[in-house]
């Protein structure tokens, strides 16, 4: 998702990127030595920012504590976690948090999928999973997800993403500044949700502080959404239906919306590319 987002930022603002997969922890030698011009998605650290240039974040991975409903997920950190189960993925790269942490017990399950259905199947106490992955659940499985999982709304670990292009090259803070002015325009347009595979993002569109939710077509159905992804984590992201949802701002087809009630009638149809979110479809959960 990030270099789809990343390339289709970078096509807009006129460029023409193409990405290569390089062995884990290569990544950093490979762009200091000038192999690349760039990165679709790093991390922030001291010792590569004096090489490269960062964008401003355009998403997260926000890990957030997921457990059958009527679990309590108001854990903030993994001390207050002595003694539980917590579901992991094998082979992903958690960092220093969790790698530290020595109160709960860590079991490695294949998939993000395999590890719900053993959460379900109440072999694990919690899951651990990223924000965005238990938005698409709800968005999918809106009755099951709400009647059968509770999600965290405090990330335990939340990185930010960013995409770089090297100090050395020419017009650099130019191509930044033109893609972090890219990321903007498709949060507002809902060419950012279509990349992400989400009907609803909450974002702040006007810079007021205030988020809107912004639908992925400027058709955007007869029910009111009960949520958005937020796309940072300034105010905290939620999964699950906000008590707030019916005072919720809009943005839709190019103009704010102070209520569901004042949004035009013409705009409540169902959108035209319903079938998009298919190739996000969850095969493996078993409700």
């Amino acid at each position: 998702m990030a270099v789809d987002l990343v390339h289709t930022a970078l096509s807009r603002a006129g460029f023409s990127p193409t990405t290569a997969i390089v062995p884990e922890g290569t990544l950093t030698p490979e762009l200091e030595r000038g192999a690349f011009a760039g990165s679709v998605a790093m991390w922030r650290s001291a010792e590569r920012e004096a090489f490269l240039l960062f964008s401003e974040p355009y998403l997260e991975n926000r890990l957030v504590l997921v457990g059958r409903a009527g679990s309590d997920v108001r854990a903030k950190s993994f001390k207050d976690l002595r003694g539980k189960k917590i579901g992991i993925v094998k082979g992903y790269a958690y960092g220093p948090e969790l790698d530290a942490a020595k109160e709960p017990t860590f079991v490695l399950g294949s998939s993000s999928e395999l590890n719900l259905r053993a959460l379900l199947d109440k072999k694990l106490d919690y899951v651990l999973e990223d924000a965005l992955l238990m938005a698409h659940v709800f968005e999918q499985y809106p009755r099951q997800a709400t009647e059968r999982l509770v999600v965290a709304t405090y990330p335990l670990i939340t990185r930010t993403l960013h995409f770089v292009v090297r100090k050395d090259l020419p017009n650099a803070a130019a191509i930044v500044a033109r893609f972090n002015e890219e990321i903007r325009l498709m949060l507002a347009d809902g060419s950012y949700n279509r990349a992400l595979g989400l009907n609803w993002v909450s974002v702040d569109v006007d810079g007021d502080g205030r988020a809107e939710l912004v639908p992925r077509t400027a058709q955007v159905g007869v029910q009111a959404p009960a949520g958005g992804y937020s796309v940072l984590s300034a105010p905290p992201a939620s999964t699950s239906p906000s008590p707030a949802a019916g005072h919720q701002r809009y943005y839709v087809g190019g103009k704010h919306y102070e209520s569901w009630d004042v949004v035009p009638d013409d705009r409540k149809r169902e959108p035209d590319d319903d079938k998009f979110l298919k190739q996000f479809t969850f095969k493996a959960l078993d409700w």
